[in-house]
């Protein structure tokens, strides 16, 4: 209970602040974006092809950011990275005022904002372990999650649905003006935290840097982490399959005006952050394995019921059940991998798990969006019962994470271990 109570810290703070920042510019994007594509085509497939171009950086760029980030500031990094999605936020408004915006240069900001959002959201994950202790990790991420689901759902996403209606343009500013301030913030992080990992001392010698190479043997040889990795990336891949033509869904199954997509998006956003609040908690009950079983059971459920569904209310009650059961699996999951992989690949290792976690959801969401043609719910019916199959075919191997360590940090090459 001692080590629950104790603060966070105060670099901690000025993390969280900056994410905030950063959470709001990414909630008004990711609901103006869609909306404006839907100006440029009613074709799912195309629709869908938004949120793939999303996912993309983290196949092209995800393993160089990681790279990247063990090696400078990560300060630096998340004000650069932030910098440029400000610049291309600009760069679309211009366009859009102009009139000259096309679907194809749509993707083509997407994408440049795609490779932003893996330098900051690695540095992100990177810099928490260096704030907080092992401990207090499920709770620190517990808050992260808990931050980037109010600020996105219950704040930027009806203030952008609301300011689309007023002006096409109008989300676009504002989002660039978020990426701005964040990447200012981000600059307030202790130096200290935010540097790249320098040479670690194991049993009293100087390490050295891991290689690339060291990093993915470390990965491949852990059979829990492996294991981990295929299973999220599948689990992704079914999500993403089945929401890439949610706006459509929204949009023309159920009728529900643009101006108020927003406001949808933040009542599926209550179950999410209900999941991110309780989270941490429910880990320190009932134990990280258990909890992550029936979350990720839970998100399955969701998305199916939500394909199911006939009435527009009862699709938006189940929804807010499968974002409460991702969030909660985020959190441990998260931490977990924090806790596991050495501080000194950390940025190298987040980038791998992530290319692969998050590298096959564009091929996934373009086949959700072809799917989406002949039906607009059978994405979800199709992507939601595949998330409940994985969850109990991989039963065994999730709960099994609450016997996972963290591990040490590597031996130095020609030194014994």
């Amino acid at each position: 209970m001692a080590a629950a109570a104790t603060p966070l810290g105060a670099g901690f703070a000025r993390l969280w602040t900056a994410a905030i920042a950063s959470n709001f510019a990414d909630g008004l994007g990711r609901t103006a974006v869609p909306l404006i594509a839907t100006t440029l085509t009613r074709d799912p497939a195309l629709i869908a092809g938004v949120s793939a171009v999303t996912f993309l950086p983290w196949l092209l760029f995800g393993i160089p950011a990681g790279m990247l980030l063990d090696r400078v500031d990560r300060r630096l990094a998340m004000a650069v990275a932030n910098s440029l999605r400000f610049a291309v936020a600009a760069v679309l408004a211009v366009l859009i005022s102009t009139d000259t915006l096309t679907i194809w240069l749509l993707y083509g900001c997407v994408l440049a904002f795609g490779l932003g959002e893996t330098v900051f959201d690695n540095a992100t994950s990177t810099v928490v372990p260096a704030l907080v202790s092992r401990d207090q990790l499920d709770r620190a991420n517990g808050r992260m999650q808990s931050a980037e689901i109010t600020i996105q759902n219950f704040i930027a996403t009806p203030i952008a649905g609301f300011l689309f209606a007023v002006a096409i343009v109008l989300p676009i500013w504002l989002t660039g003006a978020g990426f701005l301030v964040a990447g200012m913030l981000a600059l307030s992080i202790p130096v200290a935290a935010a540097h790249a990992h320098q040479p670690d001392r194991v049993d009293g010698m100087l390490g050295t840097r891991p290689s690339l190479p060291a990093v993915i043997g470390f990965l491949w040889q852990q059979r829990f982490l492996r294991g981990m990795i295929l299973l999220t990336s599948t689990t992704a891949s079914a999500l993403a399959f089945a929401q890439g033509s949610v706006v459509l869904l929204l949009l023309q199954t159920f009728a529900i005006p643009a101006a108020l997509i927003g406001v949808v998006t933040a009542a599926v956003g209550v179950g999410a952050l209900a999941g991110a609040l309780v989270s941490s908690r429910f880990v320190a009950r009932f134990g990280r394995g258990r909890v992550m079983f029936w979350s990720i059971l839970v998100s399955g459920l969701g998305i199916l019921a939500v394909g199911l569904s006939t009435d527009v209310w009862a699709a938006i009650a189940a929804y807010a059940v499968g974002a409460f059961g991702v969030a909660v699996w985020n959190v441990p999951w998260g931490a977990l991998r924090q806790a596991v992989i050495p501080n000194a690949m950390l940025g190298r290792a987040l980038g791998i798990v992530r290319t692969i976690g998050w590298g096959m959801t564009p091929i996934a969401t373009v086949l959700g969006g072809f799917v989406a043609r002949i039906d607009l719910r059978l994405p979800f019916v199709i992507g939601g019962g595949l998330v409940v199959v994985l969850a109990l075919v991989a039963s065994r191997l999730i709960l099994s994470a609450s016997a996972q360590v963290p591990a040490a940090e590597p031996i130095p090459e020609g030194q014994p271990s």
